[in-house]
């Protein structure tokens, strides 16, 4: 009687023993074969220049398994990458959360500050209760967050205009020394009108159309760039070209209005280093700025533009330049209170079309057509004396003779671009 008693304990430990097991091996095959991963911030994948001030975290579950769920998860953040990894000085840790939200989970720790980077990962429970590993770490960066965070002053062109019509593009640029080596620097930037900004002799960034439209007189977009490779120890130089764009030019169906959100373009920008030492040096925007103008003589959304290559100035964004010849600007006075980060996606660049047919047309135009509508500019090689003017016209629609626009466009036939060559 006591063997057989002792043999059904003995199967039944051992039964309860391939249980375990077992479960532990569903458990752990679960784990390994779940992973959290495309962490974004904002809609966004790592974003530099937000402004919000409790951002939204996503991400999303990968498994080799099917029908897996998420229960839970916990998100932590950190100064430094190094630091979140080992679990140290974290700025928060939401603890396990029981939820099977993964998108736009709401950040909730201590007040985030401006241009300060975050680093943050993230690791989720699955339905059977197995723990995913930590996620790769990902970062948000905010940008300025008040009108007290902006030190630089707004400026505008000294240079007297008309601005019932269309004016050459003005042309500003500032100097600055920096002290040492770098760390990191950062510009935020926006205008009253289009901007292209210049450091050192290059363009910054890849976007265009900067700032964007938006109602202007409500919100004013500002763009973050990170421009650490394009510092130098000594001598800097920022150079920025403005366009008349939606702020004061040519707007609405018909065509002959103008300065609908103001009639004078202004710059603002501030430049932020963080030198090795961990010092912080800011430059910005203010009345040791020189402004002129060059090539461009005129530059509208709808009515195109005009670029007389022979005022061209070689060399205007660099430190060598003599800019003795150019006059001081305006300091502006305008309340920072409507600025505000990027809230969509830039214009950038994204491919190259070709013609897909030449044209000569009875009326003796050479027509390039593209095969399809588009956005975008034309890039040609011409020659021809000093002085001479090559027109292009841009249109939608081509009839038996000639291309009309039949869409958005009011000048006459299409929207402009004349090119005034310098050389031969």
């Amino acid at each position: 009687m006591f063997l057989k008693l002792l043999k059904n304990c003995f199967t039944y430990l051992l039964l309860a023993a391939f249980l375990c097991n077992s479960l532990n091996f569903v458990l752990a095959r679960s784990a390994e074969g779940l992973s959290v991963t495309t962490l974004r911030t904002e809609y966004k994948d790592n974003p530099v220049g937000i402004d919000v001030l409790k951002p939204r975290l996503s991400w999303q579950l990968h498994s080799d398994r099917r029908n897996v769920t998420q229960k839970a998860y916990q998100i932590t953040v950190a100064l430094s990458e190094s630091d979140l990894i080992a679990g140290r000085k974290l700025i928060w840790d939401s603890k396990k959360i029981d939820s099977d939200e993964s998108v736009n989970r709401v950040y909730a720790g201590p007040a985030l500050k401006p241009s300060q980077r975050y680093f943050w990962r993230v690791r989720v429970w699955d339905e059977a209760g197995a723990e995913s590993a930590w996620s790769n770490a990902s970062y948000f960066e905010m940008g300025l967050l008040s009108p007290n965070d902006w030190q630089a002053k707004w400026i505008e062109s000294g240079r007297l205009e008309d601005t019932s019509k269309s004016q050459p593009s003005p042309y500003l640029r500032g100097t600055f020394k920096l002290a040492g080596a770098i760390r990191s620097a950062r510009a935020y930037v926006t205008s009253h009108g289009l901007y292209e900004l210049h450091l050192n002799g290059k363009r910054v960034g890849d976007q265009f159309f900067t700032p964007g439209w938006t109602s202007y007189n409500k919100r004013l977009q500002y763009q973050t760039y990170d421009v650490t490779s394009l510092l130098q120890k000594g001598d800097n130089v920022a150079g920025v070209i403005l366009g008349d764009g939606w702020y004061r030019g040519n707007i609405g169906f018909s065509g002959n209005r103008r300065n609908f959100y103001g009639d004078r373009l202004g710059l603002l920008m501030q430049i932020q280093v963080q030198y090795e030492n961990g010092q912080v040096e800011t430059f910005g925007t203010n009345q040791n700025w020189k402004g002129s103008t060059g090539p461009i003589q005129m530059s509208e959304i709808y009515h195109g533009e005009t670029y007389d290559a022979r005022l061209e100035k070689s060399g205007w964004d660099t430190t060598a330049f003599d800019d003795n010849g150019w006059s001081a600007v305006k300091v502006a006075n305008y309340s920072n209170s409507n600025l505000i980060a990027p809230q969509g996606p830039s214009v950038r660049k994204h491919e190259e079309l070709t013609p897909i047919a030449i044209i000569r047309t009875p009326a003796g135009d050479t027509v390039a057509d593209m095969g399809q509508n588009m956005v975008g500019w034309v890039r040609l090689k011409t020659q021809g004396p000093a002085g001479t003017t090559v027109t292009l016209r841009h249109a939608e629609v081509l009839d038996a003779a000639r291309p009309v626009v039949l869409v958005n466009s009011f000048a006459s036939g299409g929207a402009l671009f004349s090119l005034v060559l310098r050389v031969a």
